[in-house]
């Protein structure tokens, strides 16, 4: 029985999600598989895996054979970097003390790189915040100022109208005035 590690697919339309599963390779896609050893998400930034990394181990030495997407999540999260190293301690290259401080000084590694990628991400998020604030409080005060002159204008047209009516009334008691004499 030849088996191959593979994603099978899940989720709604256009928000997939993939389970990594050990399956028989003539088993249907999304059919019946052996083992599950993890999930796929490539939905976040960065996308999520989460693996057992023992499982994949033990399937890849068992010559499981996976496929081109999960080859590379397999050597992003280093269980082919594992295999590699473990080939290196049966040849009789370097200890199996040695093999795992290789392995170790990869993972801090990247796990550096990623931390890294995460604070950028972060960071960038928070200035494109602060910035679309910056130009709504502008718009803001843009509007305000344009809000302000035009009852300015208003308040000003109607003390002018009040002061022409006074006007006008004014000579008109002056007028009645003398003749109520």
């Amino acid at each position: 029985m030849a088996t191959k590690i593979r994603l099978q697919r899940h989720g709604r339309k256009n928000y997939a999600f993939y389970p990594i599963v050990i399956a028989d390779s003539r088993a249907p896609r999304d059919g019946k598989f052996i083992e599950r050893i993890g999930s796929y998400n490539p939905n976040t930034n960065p996308a999520t895996i989460s693996l057992n990394f023992e499982r994949a181990l033990y399937w890849v030495n068992n010559g499981a054979i996976p496929t081109d997407t999960v080859r590379n999540i397999l050597s992003r999260e280093g269980v082919m970097l594992m295999k590699h190293l473990q080939g290196g301690v049966k040849k009789g290259a370097f200890t199996e003390a040695e093999a795992q401080k290789r392995f170790d000084a990869w993972k801090n590694e990247k796990e550096l790189k990623l931390s890294a990628f995460k604070d950028q991400m972060r960071s960038a998020k928070q200035s494109a915040a602060k910035a679309r604030l910056e130009e709504e409080t502008a718009k803001k005060n843009a509007k305000a100022e344009q809000v302000a002159e035009k009852k300015a204008a208003i308040a000003k047209a109607a003390a002018e109208a009040a002061a022409q009516a006074a006007a006008e009334e004014a000579p008109a008691t002056d007028a009645e005035a003398p003749a109520a004499e």
